[in-house]
């Protein structure tokens, strides 16, 4: 059973900063892809960003320079830091792992941006 599950969400100010944590059940370094998606109300998910192979990483062009994703192997967590918020990063954000070709999927945490 591969269980991942979100922490840190929360309600910030544009222009603020979050970080997010997804932590794993298994052994991180054996997903081929671990990411964050996010879900706006109305909106269908959209990916945010993705690390490949453990190596490549890759950004919606929409969080490009703000929000930078990260793999902590030591205790089996991927990170998204979320700097200079915008409202539109309102959402429901997601941690994905893909493990031989399976889908797993947090079940989600809140980010509200607003003043």
């Amino acid at each position: 059973q591969v269980q991942l599950v979100e922490s840190g969400g929360g309600l910030v100010q544009p222009g603020g900063s979050l970080r997010l944590s997804c932590a794993a059940s298994r052994m991180i370094s054996r997903f081929n892809v671990m990411g964050w998606y996010r879900q706006a109300p109305g909106k269908v998910r959209e990916s945010v960003a993705r690390i490949v192979g453990g190596v490549s990483t890759y950004y919606a062009d929409s969080v490009k320079g703000r929000f930078t994703i990260s793999g902590d192997n030591a205790n089996n967590t991927v990170n998204l830091e979320m700097m200079n918020v915008k409202p539109e990063d309102t959402a429901v954000y997601y941690c994905n792992g893909v493990l031989y070709g399976v889908n797993y999927w947090g079940p989600g945490t809140q980010v509200t941006v607003s003043s």
